[in-house]
């Protein structure tokens, strides 16, 4: 480790507190700071438990309201001898951590614009608002690749399938949010998007050659490493070329996932591309893991094959304990276990941590960070973004604009998901937001209802040719973990709501979280994509429709999948 070196940078001065912190520590105390937990609350006596009782290392915020979050922080640092990291998935805005924040725009809307300027302007509303809070790492940028429209976790949350897209934009965000005192981290190494397979719930696979690789994925990350990205988060994905190129003895049943490889931890993420910076794993509560060995095994393997920090546990006590047994068994050596504090120090270092301790800027001001939040600037951008990142995929000439004039009597149609604490911003209820808003420009709005009729006995299709004038989808389905495909589900009887009027009645599909559903709806002629469901989106889409605005934004991915039936 060279700790003056990037991305820590430090100082003489930062380098005898890193060492000075380390030779104070006992050997509890130096595992308690390889734990990044979780929160959900701000109960005290919980906050000054992990703070001051286990003593970990950071703390990861679930979402809260501005309150509660200013609360946190404050217990946590406050309670805290040695400083925490308070990280947070910071990818589609501050909405993710706290209710008030901005919700900028996802990774896929932002690299729908075309201009990486707003990859800059992502990672500056997210770099203000989040140290006003008091947090100081960025679970993101997320440069995976969305090679597969089949996966069922990058999607939206990604800059799209070029890979010099999401490397430059990679890059820009992580540029950008540093200069807040925000560490980045950039994930999920060796690289999600090849695989149709959820590495939630199994250790899936990055299928590409050792050249494929190096000319994406690889060049995405050494982008980013190169550009001073502090943190590296590693997921529960395999990939085999590079592992048996580095090990030539490794059988199949023998490849490992990232966060326990150390081929991959080390020949390829620190030799091969030059990273010095912080390990962390990713979520250790995913199956990923277990599902290649046991638990007691796996928990200090991450440590010994080269994670730095352990992210969340499934049950806290029995995980310390895993990973205790596995320090005093040598399965992590004193020096491996003494490496990856140092780093996690010479990370709270580089954050000038220790000096905000002493001076008290650690503790968020409510006011400061209040006014940030609320930023009438921050939420301009979002809605720019929203403007710029619409995309018009398939269009029936003649049928837009769309007013009261020309098509009086519209049925929608409604395919709304559930949300979740993993999906990716999906605001439940925007379909009925969306027609609230088709009712205000004056058009007559009727939602379809099945009228169970089965065979010879549905309605005659000569009642939907006299009653409605147009027909607009809008379907409202986010990818989120343990949900292993997003598509949808069509109305019994017989899919009484499948698209089938569309040549006797213009038809619009809106999909508003997934760019994909071409692949179900391929003869649809207008078809549009959003990227959300914010009310900024919201009001644009309606704005564009309507004709008051154009369509500008480009697809980052094939929208139609691949396949030739979708360009009908």
């Amino acid at each position: 480790m060279d700790l003056k070196a990037k991305p820590f940078y430090l100082s003489e001065k930062d380098i005898a507190w890193v060492n000075e912190t380390l030779a104070s520590m006992t050997e509890e105390e130096k595992i308690a700071q390889l734990f990044c937990l979780i929160t959900y609350t701000d109960d005290e006596g919980y906050l000054t438990y992990l703070a001051q009782g286990l003593k970990v290392g950071g703390i990861m915020m679930r979402t809260m309201s501005l309150d509660e979050l200013v609360r946190t922080v404050t217990i946590l640092q406050q309670k805290s001898a040695v400083p925490m990291l308070l990280s947070a998935n910071l990818e589609a805005g501050l909405n993710q951590t706290c209710f008030e924040g901005t919700r900028v725009g996802c990774e896929m809307g932002i690299a729908a614009t075309g201009d990486k300027k707003y990859a800059k302007e992502l990672a500056r509303i997210i770099g203000e608002e989040a140290s006003a809070l008091g947090l100081n790492w960025a679970f993101a940028p997320i440069i995976d690749i969305d090679y597969n429209f089949r996966n069922p976790i990058t999607n939206t949350r990604t800059f799209g399938s070029d890979p010099e897209v999401v490397a430059s934009f990679g890059k820009a965000y992580v540029e950008e949010v540093q200069k807040y005192g925000i560490a980045a981290s950039i994930k999920h190494f060796p690289g999600d998007g090849v695989d149709e397979r959820d590495q939630h719930l199994l250790a899936s696979v990055n299928s590409l050659s050792c050249e494929e690789w190096d000319a994406t994925y690889g060049k995405a990350y050494k982008t980013c490493i190169d550009a001073g990205a502090k943190t590296v988060m590693v997921g529960h994905i395999m990939q085999p070329a590079w592992s048996k190129k580095l090990d030539p003895s490794l059988k199949d049943e023998y490849i490992l996932p990232g966060l326990i490889a150390p081929e991959l931890l080390n020949g390829l993420l620190r030799e091969h591309l030059g990273f010095n910076g912080l390990i962390v794993t990713d979520s250790t509560t995913m199956a990923g893991m277990g599902t290649v060995m046991p638990r007691e095994k796996a928990v200090p393997r991450t440590i010994a094959a080269g994670c730095d920090m352990f992210l969340f546990t499934k049950n806290l006590e029995e995980d310390f304990a895993f990973m205790t047994a596995g320090v005093k068994d040598g399965t992590i050596t004193r020096e491996r276990l003494d490496e990856a504090v140092t780093r996690i120090l010479a990370l709270k270092a580089s954050l000038k941590l220790h000096e905000k301790q002493k001076d008290g800027t650690l503790i968020p001001d409510r006011a400061r960070a209040e006014a940030m939040l609320f930023s009438k600037e921050h939420r301009q951008v979002s809605r720019e973004v929203a403007d710029k990142s619409i995309t018009l995929v398939k269009e029936e000439k003649g049928v837009l604009p769309i007013s009261p004039e020309k098509y009086r009597r519209v049925l929608v149609y409604k395919k709304e998901g559930k949300a979740s604490a993993t999906s990716a911003g999906i605001t439940e209820g925007a379909a009925d937001r969306f027609i609230e808003k088709l009712k205000e420009e004056g058009f007559e709005v009727s939602e379809f209802v099945s009228d169970g009729g089965w065979e010879g006995m549905a309605k005659p299709v000569k009642e939907m040719y006299e009653n409605y004038d147009l027909i607009v989808y809008v379907a409202n389905l986010a990818t989120k973990s343990n949900q292993t495909a997003v598509r949808i589900e069509w109305c019994e009887p017989m899919g009484a709501d499948v698209p089938v009027y569309m040549h006797s009645i213009p038809t619009i599909f809106i999909s508003l979280e997934n760019p994909y559903h071409l692949l179900d709806v391929p003869r649809v002629k207008t078809y549009i994509n959003t990227y959300g469901s914010t009310e900024e989106i919201l009001s644009s889409l309606v704005d564009k429709l309507c004709g008051r605005s154009k369509f500008e934004g480009k697809s980052p991915v094939d929208a139609f999948c691949g396949k030739w039936d979708t360009r009908l």
